[in-house]
């Protein structure tokens, strides 16, 4: 994980021994700092060792916190005693800041509960989320009550809680980029663009005609296109593609990352057919691939829901996501299933042993319909056995909700005799899984990453965003 700044709270109840803030907080800083946490509070000198426990201790936090508001992406309460809950919980309110904030509790020994080393911080924390739940603040919590800094578990829990703000503070004012209308038998890819602008994500479509237009007036020496040529040929194998297809691959690409960031836009959804094969001779997979490989999410056929999926996966993880279809059975394997696209995972999500490495190609189900020379661009590879995780996010118009279904499991090494990007998934219980997704009537296209995040996503779209989720793990 990338480093993020976070408020930190220090608990205090007067009547405790000072001695226990000051050893709390030396204990848990360096963690924190380890773990790549910027931690912000108040100096070791101010108070009662840099604690909030009382009115005063709470202002100069706020004063603090809002002076660093634009940089804070969550808050940790940490109590080394019971604490002040009051002035912890004004401390949160009045900073303004709308983020995650996770309730930790130091443990006490059963051989030290005399006056100078007793904390009681178990009974504190319940006070401190009572008083978070009036306030209306929402929270999180370690899976064990009290937890010890220097444990693997307080580890695991700052890991999660990390993931946690990364996706908060990635979808809330998210943008997603939507290039060309969807194809027309798609209804799949449908969604409500003002329920998800009325859970802060926004929607910059644009259409395929500035695209067109816009490879089409660039010339083969222009610098910019000459780069983009060698960042294509160096980014994946690409002896298979005709000269001519690589270089309007190379304008594509110019034309994609100038109005990505000019609309700072941090996912996209791309008509990938069939507009551009009609009009360009190529397919946008690659181009795509690229996007996605580096951290700007891309998925195929008009799919805004599947980028947003994308999105989240990769704000939990900081790997690069992809987008499937929930494609084929494997065999008789009741937990199998093959997962398929024409070919735009991001590189890092690929195979590659030996002579086994991904290849741009052309995709064989649209070359047989569009033509071959005109659908260069698709990838042709297996996806690396690893750890996976699934996250579907739609709009369910009828009721105005945001939804999500989220599975993990594992791709297998189980070799396909087939073409485009695939790989072989294997969920416990998939066919529960699958009767979940046909029964609520989500789509067929799914996102994935090569992590473990469900537990990551599930607290972040339900605690904070307030989405219906179902997680197939649980």
């Amino acid at each position: 994980m990338t480093e993020m700044a976070m408020g930190v709270i220090i608990g205090n109840r007067d009547f405790f021994a000072d001695e226990l803030c000051k050893k709390g907080r030396n204990d848990l800083l360096p963690i924190l700092k380890e773990m790549g946490i910027e931690p912000i509070l108040l100096d070791e000198e101010e108070g009662v060792y840099g604690s909030i426990q009382d009115r005063n201790d709470a202002k100069k936090s706020i004063e603090l916190f809002k002076k660093q508001k634009e940089k804070i992406k969550g808050i940790i309460v940490s109590l080394p005693n019971f604490g002040d809950e009051k002035s912890i919980v004004e401390t949160i309110k009045e900073s303004d800041l709308d983020v995650p904030v996770l309730v930790h509790a130091f443990p006490d020994r059963i051989d030290e509960l005399d006056y100078i080393n007793r904390r009681d911080s178990f009974c504190g924390k319940i006070s401190v989320c009572n008083n978070l739940k009036q306030f209306g603040i929402n929270f999180s919590l370690t899976e064990s009550h009290t937890l010890s800094p220097d444990s693997k578990e307080f580890r695991a829990e700052i890991d999660k809680f990390i993931g946690v703000c990364n996706v908060i503070d990635k979808l809330k004012g998210a943008r997603i980029g939507l290039i060309g209308i969807r194809p027309a038998d798609f209804n799949t890819v449908r969604f409500s663009e003002k329920i998800l602008q009325r859970n802060n994500i926004s929607v910059e479509p644009i259409s395929m005609l500035y695209f067109v237009n816009k490879v089409e007036k660039l010339d083969n020496d222009n610098k910019e296109v000459v780069s983009s040529l060698e960042e294509l040929k160096s980014y994946m194998d690409t002896s298979k593609v005709p000269e001519s297809a690589m270089i309007k691959m190379a304008k594509l690409n110019v034309i994609y990352n100038k109005w990505v960031n000019e609309n700072e836009i941090d996912a996209v959804a791309f008509q990938c057919w069939d507009s551009l094969q009609n009009s360009l001779g190529i397919n946008p997979c690659t181009v795509m691939s690229i996007f996605s490989n580096r951290g700007i999410p891309s998925a195929c056929e008009s799919d805004v829901m599947g980028a947003l999926s994308m999105l989240a996966l990769q704000a939990a993880s900081e790997k690069p996501s992809g987008i499937v279809d929930w494609n084929n059975n494997y065999g008789d394997d009741p937990d199998k299933a093959i997962i398929f696209h024409c070919g735009n995972f991001a590189k890092d999500i690929y195979s590659c042993k030996g002579n086994s490495c991904p290849q741009v190609n052309y995709p064989e189900i649209l070359g047989s319909t569009l033509g071959q020379e005109n659908t260069y661009g698709s990838i042709d590879g297996e996806i690396k056995p690893d750890n996976i995780t699934f996250v579907r996010v739609h709009t369910n118009d009828n009721k105005g909700e945001i939804e999500a279904y989220l599975a993990e499991g594992e791709i297998t090494d189980d070799l396909l005799d087939t073409f485009g990007s695939r790989g072989v998934a294997e969920v416990e219980g998939l066919q529960d899984l699958m009767n979940y997704i046909c029964q609520n009537g989500f789509e067929h296209h799914v996102a994935i990453n090569l992590s473990l995040v469900s537990d990551i996503l599930e607290e972040a779209m339900t605690n904070y965003l307030g989405w219906k989720v179902y997680n197939h793990k649980k």
